[in-house]
């Protein structure tokens, strides 16, 4: 699992029971990384969400009324992620919108009130497959933060590989705190692969492709999880950077390689005039197309009522930043969960700049 984090759709429960209810404000709960590791992930997608917010209510709303985005910082810490997903939702039962997550079990567990918009690492494994052979790649060495987003990232594109007739070499793990991996990368040196896939947060991907440069290591190096935000690693990486390929879900460099090419370019517009981080926007669309899908539901259930939204989340048909959103049903039988079939799109830096692949 990436992150646990998610916007939870708690419309109706936050509101009052006053005679003024018809003026009071849509709420939706949004619990984030502010603070701690994965801050600036988390920020990014809570300025994504606010973008959203305000167009839905410069065009009115839904059913009548505006909506409201009650934001809470889990700190990046799981404890603090389950305490303010339960401050903001105050029910059992209200649908929830996890618009950052990989692992499977999410919605394999058993929990009909959960409707993820990310892919899964399956997913995003599958994606590549049939890039497999057209990049050459004969012998894969993996690295991968150790927790669940960077182990099931692990084993879903090794058994990709393995299924493609690729051999699999060192399979490597990191601290998510960790900043030294000298040891890491000189077992990956000796192993011989020609690819390298790596799963972790944008900093430590830093990190790695400065120490990989160091060490000379001449391994493509491939990250997965689709979150790596290639613009900070231009930045922050230099010229380390140069030759590294990275799976995204957004290509806010070419908006119009997307689905919805000018709804992607009105986004992207709106982000930098508001002087937020272009290094942001590989994350920040997920937090608009979250609150975009929310919406969408409540106006078609046509009351914030948690069953009526939920019920109105399986039907309905969102075109997001991202691309259309629709869910697909996984998960025991009776009790499936929602998951979207997003689209995985590879890009490569080349000369300090991101180019299409």
């Amino acid at each position: 699992m990436r992150r646990i984090f998610t916007i939870a759709c708690t419309l109706g429960l936050m509101l009052s029971a006053s005679a003024a209810l018809a003026q009071s404000t849509l709420k939706i709960g949004v619990t984030q990384p502010l603070t701690g590791a994965f801050a600036a992930s988390g920020n990014y997608v809570a300025q994504g969400a606010k973008i959203a917010e305000d167009d839905i209510n410069k065009a009115g709303g839904v059913l009548g009324r505006k909506i409201e985005l009650i934001i809470e910082d889990n700190k990046s810490n799981p404890t603090e992620a389950v305490a303010t997903a339960e401050k903001l939702i105050q029910k059992d039962k209200v649908p929830m919108l996890v618009e950052t997550s990989s692992s499977g079990k999410i919605t394999t567990s058993g929990n009909p009130w959960i409707f993820r918009i990310s892919p899964t690492s399956e997913m995003e494994a599958k994606a590549f497959a049939p890039l497999v052979k057209s990049l050459g790649i004969r012998k894969a060495d993996l690295l991968s933060t150790n927790n669940d987003f960077g182990l099931g990232a692990a084993q879903e594109f090794s058994a990709m590989l393995k299924e493609a007739g690729v051999e699999i070499g060192a399979r490597e793990t990191m601290d998510p705190k960790a900043v030294d991996f000298s040891a890491q990368l000189a077992k990956i040196k000796a192993s011989g692969g020609d690819t390298l896939f790596v799963t972790t947060a944008v900093e430590q991907i830093t990190l790695i492709l400065k120490q990989a440069r160091e060490q000379q290591l001449k391994t493509r190096i491939i990250t997965t999880g689709g979150s790596n935000s290639p613009d900070q690693l231009i930045e922050q990486a230099g010229e380390a950077a140069n030759g590294s390929m990275h799976l995204v879900f957004f290509t806010p460099w070419f908006p119009e390689a997307v689905k919805n090419g000018a709804l992607a370019s009105k986004f992207v517009n709106e982000w930098k005039a508001r002087g937020h981080n272009v290094g942001g926007l590989t994350e920040g669309f997920r937090g608009y197309d979250g609150i975009l899908t929310i919406a969408a539901a409540v106006k078609s259930a046509g009351k914030p009522e948690p069953a009526a939204i939920q019920t109105a989340l399986w039907n309905v048909k969102v075109a997001g930043v991202g691309g259309d959103i629709a869910f697909i049903k996984q998960g025991p039988a009776g009790q499936e969960s929602a998951q979207n079939v997003p689209s995985v799109y590879l890009i490569k830096i080349e000369n300090g700049k991101v180019t299409r692949m």
